[in-house]
C-alpha cells in the first residue's frame, strides 16, 4: 500500500513539475519569458514598419516575443477571438471607422488608462512620454472621452490641416503670410487691387477642418470641447458668432467660381486656383500636393502651409489635424508589457522606423528629422501653432438633421449670398437642438 502510494505521488509531482515547465515556457504574463500581443490595422503606411519596430523592441527586450495581428480589416479579426475572452495587449485602431469598435469599447468602459503609461520615460531616453507629445494632442474627446481628467487613447499618426499657398508667389509680391485675420482682411484688399481672390475652397466638406480649428481660436479647447456635444445655446454665443461672421467676411474674398465648382467632380479646378495665382489660399490636408503633382502651375510654384490665422494679435493659431490613435483593452493580460510597448512608439528609434513609411507621429521635434514638402507640414506645431482635434459626438441618427450639412454645407449658400449668417445659425441651432437627445 506504502509503495503503491509512494508511486502515485511521484507521478502526480512528474505532472506538476512538467506541467510548471509547460507554463513557463508558454507565459503570457510573467518570468523571463513573455509574449505580448500587438494588434494593429493595416493602412497605406503598410504592414512592415510593425514588424520593423516589433522587432526593434523585442531586441531591447531580451525574452519578449511580439506576437503580431496585422490586416486592414483588423475588426474582422479580432471581434471574435475578443468574444472568446482572448484579447491583444495593444490595439492600434483609430476612431471613425464603419465598424467602429474603438468606438463601443470605448462606450462600455472597456479600455484602460494610459495616464500611467503617459508619466513613463521614453525607453532609452530621458523624456516622459506626455512631455514628447506635441501640446494639444491629449486634451481631446478622442483621447479623454469620460470628462474625468484621463487618457484611454494615446495618439499615433497624424496629418495637419490648414490654408495652403504658393510661397514664392507672396515673396515675390512682398506680402507677409496674416498672423491675425485683421492681417487676412488687408491682404484681401491688396490682393483685390491685382484681380486676385484672397480665398477658395475645394468643397464646403473642407470647412470642417477649417471650423474646428477656427472655433478653438474664438472659444478655446473647452468652448470647442462644448460645441461638440450639442450644448443648449452654444451657437448664440459670442464666441460662435464671431466664427461665423469670420467666415462670412471670408466668403466676400472669395474666388467667384468656387461655388459652382465645389463638389467631388469639380473641386480640383478651385485647388488649381492657387496654382495659376487666382486665389491666394485654400483650405486643405496634406494630401493635396499628392493630387495636385500633375497639375500645371505659375513658374516658380512653391508650396506654403499655415495654420488659420489668430483672432487677435499674439493670440493663438490653430491647425486642425486628423489622428489615429493606440490603446490597450482592459483585459490584456500584459498590462505593465503594453505600457512599456506603447511608450517606445514614442521613441526616437521607433518614430524613425514609421517615418520611413510615411506615417508621421505627434512627437514634439519631429520636424527636424523630415525632408521636403513633409517637413514645411509637420513643422506647423513646432512654430507656435496648436493642435485642434476632435468632431461632434456621435448621435442616433435623426431623419433629415445632420449638422455638418447644416454647418458646413451651408457656406455655398453663404458665399452666393443666398442665406445671411442669421439663416445660417439658424439651421445649426436647429440641427443642434434635434440631436442633442440623440447622443450615444
Amino acid at each position: 500500500m506504502k509503495k503503491a502510494v509512494s508511486l502515485v505521488l511521484v507521478a502526480a509531482m512528474s505532472v506538476s513539475v512538467l506541467a510548471g515547465c509547460s507554463a513557463k515556457n508558454n507565459d503570457t504574463g510573467s518570468g523571463s519569458n513573455k509574449t505580448l500581443k500587438v494588434a494593429a490595422i493595416e493602412t497605406a503606411y503598410g504592414a512592415e514598419m510593425w514588424k520593423e519596430v516589433a522587432a526593434a523592441f523585442e531586441k531591447a527586450n531580451p525574452g519578449v516575443k511580439v506576437e503580431l495581428t496585422l490586416d486592414k480589416n483588423l475588426e474582422d479579426v479580432i471581434s471574435p477571438k475578443m468574444k472568446s475572452g482572448d484579447y491583444p495587449d495593444v490595439i492600434h485602431l483609430a476612431v471613425g471607422r464603419t465598424l467602429a469598435l474603438t468606438e463601443t469599447m470605448t462606450k462600455d468602459n472597456a479600455i484602460r488608462d494610459l495616464s500611467g503609461m503617459l508619466e513613463m520615460t521614453v525607453p532609452g531616453e530621458e523624456v516622459k512620454v506626455k512631455d514628447k507629445i506635441v501640446d494639444g494632442f491629449l486634451d481631446t474627446l478622442v483621447t479623454n472621452p469620460y470628462t474625468d481628467g484621463k487618457t484611454y487613447l494615446s495618439p499615433m499618426f497624424y496629418g495637419p490641416c490648414g490654408l495652403f499657398y504658393d510661397a514664392a508667389f507672396l515673396q515675390s509680391k512682398g506680402w507677409e503670410v496674416p498672423k491675425t485675420w485683421d492681417e487676412m482682411w488687408e491682404l484681401g484688399e491688396k490682393a483685390k487691387a491685382e484681380g486676385i481672390a484672397l480665398f477658395t475652397y475645394p468643397t464646403t466638406g473642407y470647412f470642417d477642418a477649417f471650423f474646428y480649428a477656427l472655433l478653438n481660436e474664438t472659444g478655446g479647447p473647452e468652448f470647442f470641447n462644448r460645441a461638440m456635444k450639442y450644448e443648449e445655446g452654444i451657437w448664440d454665443t459670442p464666441e460662435a458668432t464671431e466664427a461665423f461672421n469670420i467666415v462670412a467676411k471670408l466668403a466676400s474674398y472669395t474666388e467667384k467660381s468656387t461655388v459652382a465648382n465645389a463638389n467631388d467632380s469639380n473641386y480640383l479646378k478651385n485647388q488649381q486656383l492657387i496654382l495659376d495665382h487666382k486665389a491666394l489660399f485654400v483650405p486643405n490636408g496634406t494630401w493635396i500636393v499628392d493630387e495636385m503633382k500633375d497639375a500645371p502651375r505659375a513658374d516658380g510654384f512653391e508650396w506654403g502651409f499655415t495654420a488659420l490665422p489668430a483672432v487677435t494679435d499674439g493670440g493663438d493659431q490653430y491647425s486642425y489635424t486628423f489622428f489615429e490613435q493606440v490603446w490597450s483593452p482592459k483585459q490584456a493580460k500584459n498590462p505593465e508589457l503594453a505600457d512599456q510597448f506603447m511608450a517606445y512608439l514614442y521613441s526616437d528609434e521607433a518614430a524613425a522606423i514609421f517615418a520611413k513609411a510615411g506615417a508621421i507621429q505627434p512627437i514634439k521635434g519631429i520636424s527636424s528629422k523630415l525632408e521636403g514638402n513633409n517637413k514645411l507640414f509637420y513643422s506647423i506645431y513646432d512654430n507656435g501653432a496648436k493642435a485642434a482635434m476632435g468632431t461632434f459626438a456621435t448621435t442616433e441618427p435623426v431623419e433629415g438633421v445632420s449638422m455638418k450639412d447644416s454647418l458646413f454645407g451651408t457656406v455655398d449658400s453663404v458665399v452666393s449670398g443666398q442665406k445671411t449668417v442669421d439663416e445660417w445659425k439658424a439651421a445649426v441651432n436647429k440641427a443642434n437642438d434635434a440631436l442633442r437627445g440623440a447622443m450615444k
